[in-house]
């Protein structure tokens, strides 16, 4: 079972893994984007580690909750509205439940994704985070490192897909060749998940010395909607 310590260990883990690859998702989010999907997401996941040091909610649906409510305050963009409505929906799914099973965590998630959808109109193809959660939410079944697994190549398959959301979009063909950032910081943050499932010995949790995130090629929209990362 899942309690409110890890969920609070795998934000403090995914803000570690957007600090340290925060200049890639930037470079990513550089070629058709804003250059500021990597700064935005550090400072807003930094504001979310500080705050959860600083109040320490008793359950997971309490954790994702405020790191979400944090974000949506902190970080520009869209990235704040949307990865703050992934947070914020999965944690209203688990409600006030002081542990949750692996199964439930799949399926608040999956609540969250669905928000994301509803909120930034995007869907799978669409060369967004989407295209990393989707599959993630889908394999999480199977084990956290098979969600990891799955969400890697969700953002690398974005590579060769035209943009249809996102600031992206409005390049048409020019969007084609490039790993959308917000695809590639969604799959940070499922790798964080599978890292600190691995410190607990969580079922399905994978070796915790892989490098975090997806492939080096560079990057397209950043998001799920129709407004930069």
């Amino acid at each position: 079972m899942l309690d409110a310590d890890f969920f609070h260990r795998w934000m403090t883990a995914t803000a570690a893994s957007v600090d340290r690859e925060a200049q890639r998702l930037t470079d990513l989010d550089s070629a058709i984007g804003d250059a500021d999907h990597g700064s935005n997401l550090q400072r807003g996941f930094s504001a979310v580690r500080a705050t959860l040091e600083q109040e320490a909610p008793d359950t997971p649906g309490g954790v994702l909750t405020l790191a979400g409510r944090q974000l949506i305050s902190t970080v520009g963009g869209a990235s704040g509205p949307l990865y703050g409505t992934l947070l914020r929906r999965t944690g209203k799914a688990l409600a006030d439940a002081s542990e949750v099973s692996e199964e439930q965590l799949a399926e608040a998630l999956r609540a969250g994704v669905d928000g994301v959808m509803k909120l930034g109109g995007a869907a799978p193809g669409d060369k967004t985070m989407v295209d990393a959660l989707v599959p993630a939410v889908e394999a999480l079944g199977e084990g956290f490192a098979a969600a990891r697994a799955a969400a890697d190549r969700g953002a690398e398959a974005t590579t060769p897909l035209q943009a249809r959301k996102g600031r992206a979009s409005y390049l048409g063909e020019r969007s084609i060749g490039h790993q959308d950032p917000g695809a590639t910081s969604s799959a940070l943050l499922i790798a964080a998940l599978a890292e600190t499932a691995g410190t607990t010995g969580a079922t399905g949790a994978t070796e915790s010395g892989r490098t975090v995130g997806t492939g080096r090629t560079s990057g397209a929209s950043g998001t799920a909607e129709g407004a930069e990362g």
